[in-house]
């Protein structure tokens, strides 16, 4: 697995380095879950995972507590982990939520912005030449915060992110098998409301847009190894 990003290929710091790698972990083993491969009860175990995708064990173990978070995996002490049993209705659930949580972080981000969205042109640029799914969730997830963020409401920000919104989204990424360019667009409307400062408009757009994602991950099969 790499340990490198960013398009002039330098070495990534340390810490940088080990962030990557958890997010690759992570793809890896959410693919896995979604599509069967890991069956519900299955024991997963740190060593063995390690050892397979040639990687210490702590990357894993941190990619393990975020499965843990979002409730597909279980642990316990002196048992280990295991894959969870669970329904389209959990995975999904979260959806309306975020939506109502962004329309209104969008309607005051139009008004705050006063159509200056070049940060968030920056991030649909990366999204739809994203070289990885790692690379485009990152872009995806980052042009979402900023709505949030220039809202001004920082208890706002403060509930999106408890919402585990990056690993949600690869889930979403899996399960719809949208590719990067596919998804960039999508999220052009909610650009242009922003640029024009229409607050009503902007509100509308993105919350359809989460809505849409909802149905289409409740709408999509796993995908098959």
């Amino acid at each position: 697995m790499a340990a490198k990003r960013g398009s002039e290929g330098a070495a990534a710091t340390p810490g940088i380095a080990r962030t990557v790698l958890r997010e690759q972990v992570r793809n890896v083993l959410l693919e896995r879950i979604l599509s069967g491969r890991y069956a519900p009860g299955e024991r997963l175990v740190e060593t063995r995972i390690a050892h397979e995708l040639g990687t210490s064990q702590a990357p894993v173990r941190e990619a393990l507590r975020e499965l843990e978070l979002l409730r597909l995996v279980d642990s316990e002490a002196f048992r280990g982990t295991w894959v969870r049993e669970v329904s389209d209705e959990e995975i999904t659930e979260v959806y309306p939520i975020r939506a109502a949580l962004e329309e209104v972080a969008a309607r005051a981000a139009a008004e705050r912005l006063a159509g200056d969205v070049a940060a968030l042109e920056r991030e649909i640029r990366g999204m739809a030449t994203a070289g990885s799914l790692t690379e485009q969730v990152e872009h995806d997830v980052r042009f979402h915060e900023l709505i949030v963020e220039a809202s001004g409401n920082r208890r706002l920000l403060e509930l999106w992110r408890s919402l585990e919104v990056e690993s949600r989204t690869v889930i979403t990424a899996l399960r719809t098998g949208l590719d990067a360019p596919a998804a960039a667009r999508l999220h052009e409307p909610i650009l242009d409301a922003l640029r024009r400062g229409d607050p009503e408009e902007a509100g509308r757009r993105i919350r359809s847009h989460v809505e849409d994602f909802g149905r289409m991950v409740a709408e999509s099969r796993p995908p098959r190894t």
